[in-house]
């Protein structure tokens, strides 16, 4: 059986079309070799390493709402609080360990302070799990250090080289697609603004990287925004819907 890699952006709530990938690979029988993962895919494809079905990590992530507005916090270093999505990690995960996932894993974290990305697979895994999701600006980074740790997205939205070697085959999910729409006027929030700005600043890395993967899916989901847990459903079906289409190359990759 080849040794199969999966690579997961970040994105917010559209990471949630993560799981409709995962869930598509369930049904096939495919289990990741190992996992690189930044941001939101970190969260959820450590989850998913850790044994958690696709399904119930959609749930679990519904019921806790730690992208809603609800958990807006008015501080210095960020608006919003990691905090819940700590308490979700730290109660799902039974140990703080890279050591204890069933799976390989891989999280790339931005060093802020030394303007470099870092990759960690092993020894304490939750603290690096929130600092790759640790948006600057929206969320407080996590001081290692001395050090500010941030988004690895920020550097590096598709993380496909601590795979590269590692695995035979490799599948990247990026999930910030940005769609171009010739004519139309957009009337955007700040914050919506701000995000739009982000994921255009980091495409062209991700799109260089994106010709090393055997198989990359870019499921359209432009018009969800980084907190619209509301549309979580819909965000699973589209990235499951996106995966099943292309099932044939999937099991066509294994042989």
């Amino acid at each position: 059986m080849k040794k199969v890699g999966l690579v997961l952006s970040g994105g917010g709530t559209r990471g949630f079309a993560h799981l409709g990938l995962l869930k598509v690979l369930d049904e096939l029988n495919i289990k990741p070799f190992a996992i690189s993962a930044v941001s939101i895919g970190a969260i959820l494809g450590a989850l998913y390493a850790s044994g958690k079905k696709p399904d119930e990590i959609l749930e679990l992530s519904k019921k806790n709402s730690f992208f809603s507005f609800s958990n807006l916090l008015w501080r210095k270093e960020g608006l919003f609080s990691m905090e819940p999505i700590k308490k979700l990690l730290t109660e799902q995960i039974v140990e703080d360990s890279f050591e204890s996932l069933q799976i390989s894993f891989f999280i790339s974290v931005t060093d802020f302070t030394d303007n470099k990305l870092i990759s960690f697979s092993s020894g304490e895994l939750i603290k690096w799990i929130i600092a790759s999701a640790s948006v600057p600006v929206l969320f407080s980074p996590v001081i290692h250090e001395n050090r500010l740790m941030v988004d690895g997205g920020l550097l590096n939205n598709l993380p496909v080289e601590p795979l590269t070697g590692l695995c035979d085959t490799i599948i990247g999910m990026h999930v910030n697609k940005i769609e171009v729409k010739p004519g139309s006027t957009m009337k955007l929030s700040k914050l919506a603004i701000t995000e739009r700005c982000f994921h255009m600043s980091i495409a062209n890395s991700v799109y260089s990287r994106a010709k090393h993967c055997d198989l990359f899916f870019e499921p359209a989901l432009d018009s969800f925004g980084m907190f619209d847990v509301k549309h979580a459903d819909k965000i699973f079906e589209i990235g499951y819907n996106t995966a099943l289409k292309q099932k044939d190359q999937l099991i066509k990759m294994l042989t």
